[in-house]
């Protein structure tokens, strides 16, 4: 009687014990990863290497480059092609001149693609000449199995990465401070130079209200990619990024996500 209870007590033990990894293993997502932010030590891996669309998750990438290349108060006149860039989109017009440091703002904050080939064309000649350095800047980070052939994410053949890279991409973008206030930025009044306007801006990574420790970091969205996330926390000066894509519900799957590692992290 005594045995059947010491093995009852070990077989309960084992399954509450393991009840966070159990239950983190079915998030909705097809592709995720959970990464502690100053070792790089994968906490949790699905499918994390497999490549994807990362839809406006591309734009950490865009704004990290831009941060590092370009001066902030830099004015930027937005090209006719840039404007005419479609779906999310901060409606600029042709000629219109903001500061990087505005369009930056909306391409973090409010997903403008229309942002990211002004600030592209503004660093380089021509958009596709920044996409040649971006893909030099992943390959120096690590993410070598990323591809990316424009700045924002739409739609495009061969437009692809993966959930591993997209975290060690973010991890770094994480380390500039300027890249860090903005991405954790929930409301913001965007202005430009000319004509005298503004925007008002809401944050479309919902994680920002609804999970406390939250810090940032970008939501992405086609339908060939699926619903995608790229979020990070700190809680007990312990940082965690995770990465989501294709969910069917990537707030719910990256909150979860995140509790399991900052749980792990108190071990």
């Amino acid at each position: 009687m005594k045995k059947i209870f010491v093995v009852l007590s070990m077989f309960v033990f084992i399954l509450f014990y393991n009840v966070p990894l159990l239950a983190v293993c079915n998030i909705s997502a097809t592709s995720g990863i959970l990464l502690d932010a100053e070792t790089g030590n994968i906490l949790y891996n699905k499918d994390a290497f497999v490549s994807r669309s990362p839809a406006s998750t591309t734009k950490i990438l865009t704004s990290i480059l831009a941060i590092e290349c370009g001066n902030l108060n830099d004015i930027v006149t937005v090209s006719k092609e840039a404007a005419s860039v479609g779906e999310a989109s901060l409606n600029l017009n042709a000629f219109d001149r903001l500061t990087l440091n505005e369009l930056l703002h909306g391409a973090l904050i409010k997903s403008g693609n229309d942002a990211c080939v002004a600030i592209a064309e503004h660093i380089s000649l021509s958009e596709e000449e920044f996409v040649g350095l971006m893909n030099l800047k992943a390959r120096t980070l690590g993410a070598l199995n990323t591809t990316f052939c424009n700045t924002n994410g739409l739609p495009y053949t061969g437009h692809s990465t993966t959930a591993y890279d997209l975290a060690q991409i973010t991890r770094y973008a994480l380390k500039n401070s300027v890249f860090r206030e903005i991405v954790k930025t929930k409301y913001y009044t965007m202005k430009w130079t000319e004509p005298k306007r503004s925007r008002y801006l809401k944050n479309t990574n919902k994680l920002l209200w609804s999970f406390p420790q939250a810090t940032g970091v970008k939501t992405g969205t086609t339908i060939n990619a699926g619903k995608c996330l790229v979020a990070s926390a700190i809680k007990n000066n312990k940082e965690l990024i995770v990465v989501i894509l294709n969910s069917h519900d990537r707030f719910s799957d990256a909150k979860k996500l995140l509790e399991y590692g900052f749980k792990v992290k108190e071990n």
